[in-house]
């Protein structure tokens, strides 16, 4: 395993100090099972038996979809009317949208004997609705008029009727279908830190391979001559897959990935640019306008505030796959991210990004939904078990929760800098115990600040490699990830690390500074002087179902919150940290603590945070 920096579904991009694995739409043996520990919860398109699908073509129903053309404007979305006739309706009939819009046989991939015969369908929709999901009176009338938003990804759609509900799918008509007026543009820009402070990477996505068009980024200061950087493309193929659903009839190609590196910065200077491709003959196919304002310095003294979440997933502005809430606070999350993007500067979304588990048409959707935030701030990831784990892959944990995708679309491991702070991103999903690779990097890591210049320094991890006293932690009875922090924390108390962030767990909590089950201070809401233990904090609450807390209090818990929410961190200055909590469903600060403490607090020698000492004679 090796430091890495990353990206939006990005590539593996090869660098001295790093390799990048980041959304590029990719060891123990632990014998319980936990792909779910914080609740129910369904990838909403597994539902869909498709391989059940039978062909009962009905002359009498009849389905139309419009407009044809999307996109004309240059817009990268837009909203379809769906008329549905049918002389022989049912309350379990269902609407599927197909991209590409050629779904039969033909384009089902060798198994090996996996059928007796192949199916009819081998690819699931992109998302569905039931026919009755706007007229309740559909069953009697036989008609419904469906609205559906559908984003740019680089295929022709096609609307389909089916009668036997989403166990028993029976084709009954198919629409006619619908195009992007460019199907290839590239969209979906996603911002993150480079190699050093001064460098920011732009990813994208589009439909041009490298024999087609050249991609590159036009960027620079405002009201000056921009400039060019190159960018590298990257894809991956079905066969990189490890298993099912990803393999087979989760598998939609993700296009191609691009991604560009604008360095040597000025630090807090706002730049524009724009993506775009040089066709073969000369001619160029430009995206949108977006900004971004560049980091800090490291150690700058200037106003600097970060958001931390994990856990939000995507949900369907159109009120596509209604059967399962399987993300209902994602919108609310993103939608007041949204809303507040002038107040921050940088985004941490520690793991579970969109929950594909093997769909991936998934990531396009997640991408789309969280464009307003990743053009214009950085957006730092972290591995979560919806992206890496599968049996037999390398992963930590052998559980089946990425559903085939085996960690390539998202795979990272990082440190990188924001003006005072310093983050330790670890990857939980794979081993972090002594002796590992992995506990090497994370102690490199945290030795490797700079106190004096950087005194706000930040660990991070999906799984609860800390404290949580979630209900399955309770029953555990050790209130952490099995095996979590018996290592870390004395990393974490040597190097003072000031706040722990873990997702995983679908709530929020917060700790007292603690060290080996202790709290180190009775103090809840104002912190000073000398720097004692870690405060831990769950903040998996960013838009998945949420988790139930174990009945049991622990002396440690200082703050519960069963709801969506976010972290805040904001940086006044070298010795005054503000922490808040705030929910998705109205931004309000629900949690709230300060950080007072100069350079000599975080030097004094607290319990196992200082080597022994002789005085010199």
């Amino acid at each position: 395993m090796k430091e890495t920096v990353h990206h939006f579904p990005v590539n593996i991009l090869g660098t001295s100090s790093a390799v990048l694995v980041f959304w590029l739409l990719c060891v123990a043996n632990l014998t319980f099972v936990q792909a779910d520990i914080h609740g129910a919860g369904e990838q909403a398109l597994a539902k869909i038996d498709i391989y059940k699908t039978t062909l009962a073509l009905d002359g009498s129903a009849l389905i139309t979809a419009y407009p044809r053309i999307l996109g004309s404007l240059g817009e990268d979305s837009e909203w379809i009317t769906v008329n549905i006739m049918n002389e022989k309706p049912s309350a379990d009939d269902w609407i599927g949208v197909f991209s590409p819009a050629n779904f039969n046989a033909s384009t089902c991939p060798p198994q090996d004997d996996q059928w007796q015969e192949t199916p009819y369908i081998c690819t699931a929709p992109i998302k569905y609705k039931y026919a009755n999901h706007s007229n309740p009176e559909y069953t009697k009338t036989g008609k419904s008029t469906l609205r559906f938003l559908l984003i740019n990804q680089r295929e022709d759609f096609a609307f389909v009727l089916f009668s036997g509900g989403l166990s028993y799918p029976k084709l009954v008509s198919v629409s006619n279908k619908l195009q992007f007026s460019n199907p290839k543009a590239p969209v979906y820009p996603r911002l993150a830190h480079g190699k050093s402070w001064d460098e920011m990477t732009v990813t994208w996505t589009s439909g041009y391979n490298i024999d087609e068009a050249v991609p590159f980024v036009e960027w620079g200061m405002k009201g000056e001559t921009p400039k060019r950087s190159p960018a590298g493309t990257l894809t991956f193929k079905q066969n990189s897959m490890c298993g099912s659903p990803a393999r087979t009839v989760g598998w939609r190609d993700p296009g191609f990935i691009h991604t560009s590196f604008l360095k040597d910065l000025w630090p807090n200077t706002v730049y524009t640019y724009r993506m775009g491709h040089i066709l073969s003959d000369g001619s160029y196919v430009w995206s949108k306008v977006f900004s971004f304002k560049s980091s800090p310095y490291p150690g700058q003294d200037s106003l600097q505030r970060v958001i931390i979440f994990g856990d939000m997933g995507k949900a369907e502005r159109d009120g596509s796959n209604e059967y399962s809430d399987y993300q209902p606070g994602s919108l609310n999350t993103t939608d007041q991210l949204i809303k507040d993007l002038d107040n921050f500067d940088i985004v941490f979304h520690i793991g579970d990004l969109p929950y594909a588990n093997g769909y991936i048409s998934q990531w396009d959707q997640f991408t789309a939904q969280v464009q307003p935030i990743t053009s214009t701030v950085p957006y730092m990831i972290a591995s979560g078990n919806h992206e890496r784990d599968w049996p037999n892959s390398g992963s930590f944990y052998d559980t089946p929760d990425s559903g085939g995708e085996c960690g390539v679309p998202a795979e990272t491991m990082y440190s990188t800098d924001y003006g005072m702070f310093h983050f330790c991103i670890a990857d939980s999903e794979h081993d972090w115990r002594e002796g590992t690779e992995q506990y090497k990097f994370i102690e490199k890591c945290l030795a490797s600040v700079d106190r004096q210049k950087q005194p706000w320094l930040i660990f991070s991890a999906h799984r609860v490699l800390g404290y949580s006293s979630n209900s399955w932690y309770g029953l555990e009875g050790a209130f952490e990830e099995p095996m979590g922090r018996e290592s870390l924390q004395k990393l974490w108390q040597k190097y003072r690390v000031d706040i722990a962030f873990y997702g995983h767990v679908h709530n929020y909590e917060r700790t007292c500074p603690v060290y080996q089950n202790q709290c180190v201070s009775k103090e809840k809401h104002h912190y000073s002087g000398t720097m004692n233990g870690t405060i831990h904090v769950v903040v998996g609450g960013g838009g998945s179902h949420l988790s139930e807390y174990s009945s049991v209090i622990p002396n440690w818990s200082i703050y519960r919150d069963y709801d969506f929410g976010f972290v805040k961190l904001t940086a006044f200055n070298h010795s005054s940290l503000l922490f808040e909590y705030k929910k998705s469903s109205d931004g309000k600060v629900y949690d709230s603590f300060t950080i007072s403490r100069d350079y000599r607090d975080v030097l004094a020698c607290v319990h196992d945070s200082c080597p022994a000492t002789t005085l010199a004679t």
